[in-house]
């Protein structure tokens, strides 16, 4: 049984009969060379253990040799033999990465002794790094297992995933409440492959809860326009049996995935990303929970709060704009007071419902408090706001609200706006001029005023 592989390059064919018959009949696995040239041709087609080469070769030295191994991904541990010893010629051995250095003639224990110890010094250092690997393997599951921002989490799993699979792109993506694909984020390969790839993935319906992997073949033909790609890993986002998204690794540019990728490995960042997923899901349904209002669904005071400290800061960075809506519903209280609190309660969830129908889905919408309405217009001027402001009153204006099948009501409401950074500059100026907008409304109500606009007669 091979002890070990050895290359042994030398010049002299002497040397080489006379090191491979010491280390054959130690039973390592010898191969010979009798130049740098030859050695490295050798070695681009095998890895070696330990490389034993002269100092002076023909052609290439063996210093040079020695430099040109260390650049390899595994190269081998080296010991450097020579007949002219001084302390220069080892110190520039050792500091070129040489592990020994052997001066002619050597005792056939010594060579045995070297080659042993640099055997036993890869494989310590072998074992390190296989630990180095696991520790970072595990470091990279507790991080996926721990983010609960879910952009950050599927970012970090494309990341982790492309290390560990020698893939060269990825995506990853998630369905949103219309059941349409959301390309969460990208490695290497353009939203348009992602899109594609993603849809025709769900259309295979793979299975939930594994990882798999897919060829080209499986993927036709929405692989067809991209050739490069042979085959991809799917690694599954559930929710109760129920897929809501994946990450997708490709195979590098040069080919396929290498040959070696180590699945245990994968299995187990999988199960640790599926926890993450889990974790994000729980902490955003506690989180709007905690911003969102419980009768009507919209978000509430405090996340109306957070929301205008972002969008002032994203507006100052782009100079863009935004414009802040109150809205009063009109007489509310005479709804409670004849129909009593269970139908005024359903008629502020029904108001919900009919102020998403007038705005667009990267507006926000809150309940600010009782009967009081409010609603950011992203990127929105002034005229724009008047506009949708007007819409909302008379969308309300014409709804005719039910308290039993026989029995209707209509409700009025009165809505004033302001504009960031025409109007004001900061969310509180913001926030009191349009409050100030809709309380100059309420002498007349049913109408729409901006900041700048007179009371109503």
């Amino acid at each position: 049984m091979d002890k070990g592989t050895i290359l042994v390059v030398d010049d002299d064919a002497f040397f080489r009969h006379q090191y491979g018959d010491i280390l054959t009949e130690a039973g390592y696995h010898v191969t010979t060379a009798a130049s740098a040239e030859e050695a490295l041709e050798v070695l681009a087609n095998e890895n070696f253990d330990v490389m034993m080469t002269d100092m002076v070769l023909p052609g290439l030295s063996g210093i040079d040799l020695l430099r040109e191994v260390k650049r390899r991904e595994t190269p081998p541990e080296v010991i450097l033999v020579t007949g002219h010893a001084t302390v220069e010629t080892a110190i520039r051995a050792l500091k070129a990465g040489a592990r020994d250095y052997l001066v002619k003639p050597f005792d056939p224990e010594v060579l045995l002794h070297d080659v042993h110890t640099c055997l036993e010094q890869r494989r310590l250092l072998n074992e390190n790094l296989h630990l180095k690997r696991q520790i970072r393997l595990f470091t990279a599951g507790q991080d996926l297992a721990a983010l609960l921002d879910m952009e950050r989490l599927l970012s970090q799993a494309m990341i982790s995933f492309l290390e560990e699979t020698g893939g060269g792109r990825a995506f990853a993506f998630l369905k949103n409440g219309r059941n349409e694909i959301d390309i969460i984020g990208t490695e290497g390969v353009s939203e348009e492959i992602a899109r594609a790839h993603a849809l025709r993935l769900m259309e295979l319906k793979p299975e939930c809860k594994w990882f798999q992997r897919f060829s080209a073949e499986q993927l036709t033909p929405v692989v067809e326009p991209f050739v490069d790609i042979r085959s991809l890993y799917f690694f599954p986002l559930c929710r109760e049996d129920h897929g809501q998204g994946a990450v997708v690794v490709f195979n590098p540019d040069a080919g396929d995935f290498p040959a070696d990728v180590y699945e245990p490995n994968i299995r187990f960042l999988f199960e640790q990303l599926s926890l993450g997923f889990s974790n994000a899901l729980r902490y955003e349904g506690a989180r709007d929970m905690m911003f969102t209002d419980d009768l009507t669904g919209l978000y509430n005071y405090r996340f109306l709060q957070n929301s205008l400290d972002q969008e002032v800061r994203r507006c100052e960075r782009y100079g863009a704009t935004f414009s802040v809506v109150f809205i009063d519903l009109d007489h509310f209280k005479e709804v409670n007071d004849t129909f009593g609190h269970l139908v005024g309660s359903a008629t502020l969830t029904k108001v919900g419902e009919l102020l998403r129908s007038c705005v667009r889905e990267v507006d926000l919408l809150f309940r600010y408090g009782g009967d009081e309405f409010s609603a950011m217009l992203l990127d929105t001027d002034a005229v724009g706001a008047r506009i949708v402001c007007e819409r909302v009153r008379r969308t309300l204006e014409q709804y005719q609200f039910e308290h039993a099948k026989d029995v209707t009501f209509n409700l009025t409401a009165t809505i004033g706006f302001s504009t960031y950074p025409d109007d004001a500059k900061t969310k509180e100026e913001l926030m009191d001029m349009a409050d100030q907008a809709m309380y100059r409304g309420k002498c007349r109500r049913n109408v729409v005023l901006g900041a700048q606009d007179p009371a109503a007669e």
